[in-house]
């Protein structure tokens, strides 16, 4: 594990990204490959976390993305909120590693982030409740050009 002191500091820049996702329920499994900026939004306190990249279900693939927000929490910490500012999670890499929770509806999402090195952090994502049973695994690793 590799502590971070500044959660917001440490994610700004490209990433590259690697997804593998699998539903329990069906056994159907897909993989996500594309790109994470992390960039000043606003007045520049904030971040915002723009992924693209393609999505292989099942042998059908499709353009995917997404866009979340990390607003600066004490102590070098971050809340991750969508892009439309509903809460998400809380985020702090203070010790190389986070464990966080996020309901959504009837569902509860299970967060595991491990940083592995300055360039280099990983999460894992399991979610548990009447309509989904998932698992996902990502891998975001520092585009150094």
């Amino acid at each position: 594990m590799f502590p971070v002191p500044d959660v917001l500091a440490f994610l700004t820049g490209r990433w590259t990204v690697e997804r593998t996702l699998t539903d329990l329920a069906t056994g159907s499994a897909g993989t996500y490959r594309g790109t994470a900026e992390f960039r000043a939004d606003g007045d520049g306190a904030r971040l915002l976390h723009v992924e693209d990249g393609e999505l292989d279900w099942n042998g059908t693939v499709n353009r995917a993305g997404r866009t979340l927000r990390l607003l600066p929490g004490p102590a070098g910490t971050a809340e991750v909120t969508f892009a439309d500012g509903r809460p998400f999670h809380d985020l702090d890499l203070r010790t190389g590693r986070w464990h966080t929770r996020h309901p959504c509806v009837a569902d509860l999402y299970d967060g595991a982030f491990t940083v592995v090195s300055p360039d280099e952090w990983r999460v894992r994502w399991r979610t548990t409740g009447p309509a989904k049973e998932h698992v996902q695994h990502s891998v975001y690793r520092r585009r150094l050009s």
